[in-house]
């Protein structure tokens, strides 16, 4: 997917012996969006912009072990091996010269051929590294100015983390030229070594540069235009975010000196085999427990209390992702800690006074947030048309951040037909939930409308639900119901053979549980999302719901 953008000069850091200045240069083919004022606290800024770096570069798909050294020895070897196979058989050493003579006419050949080859390949990434080391990190931060705060959004590499930095106003003094909006800045490698540089015995301005959108001059030197091609991955992988944020999780807060038990913890231990995972143990008004998995040791937390009302006891992998929280630990004042289930997503949330840095991880390293973790399959799904949509989207956007029932008291219409509206817009990267402050906010994640022909269906299990309501493949059995929530049950017709289903919905039009006896289900249960017949069966209620 293809993303141009605009930009005055590069963004960039100053300094003298009294200030520091930092400037952002936005996108300028986007909607004006700007912002100048002073930092309050330098040193939780630079170490929050630190830690989101570290979001950005992380990368802990798996890389095979360099074993060019051990082939290399191993064809040496060769021919000593086949010397000595033969050496006791005379009569197959004319075969072996002549196999011998061909296999060495065409190594020959393919080293000719394919040295011309690797060289242009070793060359250009040593030139990239050298020279153009940002081309090794296309995963730009997006910066939203709202009337509440401004926040920063990235992807790792691997896109199995996603790192979010909000700032409120506290952050700021003197504030001064300021316009809402969201836009891309020109980020690389060396501004994060000029962060490491601002001291809080210099003054700090902060500046997303505002003086690009005034009158511009095409052929002015100081402009750059960039073609990115991000892959399809990182757009679904903001749109599945929201999502993810508005289910149901078991939450506990977490004193910043169990955190930094939890990180000592896997420094000073390596796993050599699985599992490799940590399991909360989680007792009402008890201090909370963590098993790390496979040494089997225990740490319990008496300074962290957990107040949810049942017990839980939750498994998570990618832990190694945590180091990324590593430099906040000297500045935040706590850790919340919410996590969706065993083998699901999980939601870091350090509070650093003025400033919130959330971090959320995927189910583990290699499952990234767009390849699997299809939550928006999850997500409130009443039936709306599109008139109401946009009136729920022009409403949110004329305050542009807004709880889901203020906007339903505001406009007369039910809190679960406001949530799946902007459901719907979410799902086009328009609208972002913010977990923390539990409201909406307008977030356009491009310039221009994404391709939504592409991304109508974020995967083949939702195309097929959508074929099977059309075809009147889906039977709805018995629905019952609830205080809190609606029973249903269900039977979907694919390929001659019917399949039972079972959902539970809650009030707000979340699937709570879901079951069927297909193949699907019966390998990752929830952990990759509901397989086609139970979105089928839910596609199918929601219509006769109405």
């Amino acid at each position: 997917m293809e993303f141009n953008y605009k930009f005055k000069g590069n963004s960039g850091i100053s300094s003298s012996n009294t200030q520091t200045d930092m400037s952002f240069a936005p996108d300028l083919n986007r909607e004006p969006t700007f912002f100048v004022a002073k930092l309050q606290d330098s040193l939780n800024f630079r170490e929050a912009m630190s830690a989101l770096h570290d979001v950005v570069v992380s990368d802990m798909s798996f890389k095979p072990k360099d074993k060019s050294d051990y082939k290399a020895w191993l064809e040496s070897q060769e021919k000593v091996w086949l010397a000595q196979l033969v050496a006791d058989k005379e009569k197959h050493q004319e075969q072996y010269e002549r196999v011998q003579k061909e296999l060495n006419a065409i190594r020959s050949q393919e080293d000719k051929l394919l040295q011309p080859y690797y060289k242009a390949q070793r060359k250009y990434f040593d030139y990239l590294y050298k020279h153009d080391s940002d081309a090794w990190f296309v995963l730009d931060p997006v910066i939203t100015v709202h009337p509440d705060e401004v926040f920063f959004e990235c992807f790792s590499q691997d896109e199995s983390s996603y790192g979010k930095l909000s700032c409120s106003y506290d952050t700021f003094k003197e504030i001064e030229e300021h316009a809402y909006g969201t836009t891309n800045i020109d980020y690389s490698e060396k501004l994060y070594d000029e962060f490491q540089k601002i001291r809080d015995y210099k003054e700090t301005t902060f500046a997303i540069d505002p003086s690009g959108f005034e009158v511009q001059t095409e052929l002015a030197d100081d402009f750059k235009e960039e073609k990115i091609d991000l892959p399809d991955s990182w757009v679904r992988g903001f749109l599945q975010i929201s999502s993810a944020m508005t289910l149901e999780k078991t939450s506990f807060t977490l004193h910043p000196m169990d955190m930094y038990n939890i990180l000592l913890m896997l420094k000073r231990n390596k796993e050599r085999k699985s599992p490799r995972s940590l399991r909360f143990i989680l007792e009402p008004n008890k201090p909370v427990q963590v098993l790390f998995e496979p040494w089997g040791k225990k740490l319990t937390f008496r300074k962290s209390i957990y107040e949810g009302k049942s017990s839980h006891e939750i498994r998570i992998w990618g832990r190694r992702r945590l180091f990324i929280l590593e430099r906040l630990l000297p500045v935040a004042k706590s850790f919340k800690v919410s996590l969706l289930g065993s083998g699901m997503p999980s939601f870091w949330e350090a509070d650093l006074g003025a400033m919130n840095f959330t971090l959320g991880l995927s189910g583990w390293s290699a499952n990234d947030w767009s390849a699997s973790a299809n939550f928006d399959l999850m997500s409130p799904r009443a039936e709306v048309d599109s008139v109401t949509s946009k009136q729920v989207f022009d409403a949110l956007s004329t305050n542009h951040v807004e709880s889901s029932q203020s906007l339903a008291q505001r406009l007369g219409l039910e809190k679960p037909i406001i949530e799946s509206a902007l459901g719907i817009y979410a799902q086009q990267g328009r609208v972002l939930y913010d977990m923390h402050k539990k409201t909406y906010r307008v977030r356009e994640l491009s310039g221009e409308p994404l391709p939504m022909d592409k991304l109508q269906f974020t995967n083949e299990r939702e195309a097929k639900a959508s074929n099977f309501v059309l075809a009147n493949l889906v039977t709805l059995g018995k629905v019952y119901q609830q205080e809190e929530s609606v029973a249903i049950k269900g039977a979907v017709l694919d390929n001659a053979k019917t399949y039972s289903t079972e959902l539970v919905i809650d009030k707000e039009m979340k699937l709570k549980e879901a079951s069927c006896n297909c193949w699907y289900y019966k390998q990752n249960k929830l952990h990759k999302g509901p397989c086609e017949h139970i979105l089928a069966t839910r596609v199918m209620w929601s219509r006769n719901a109405k």
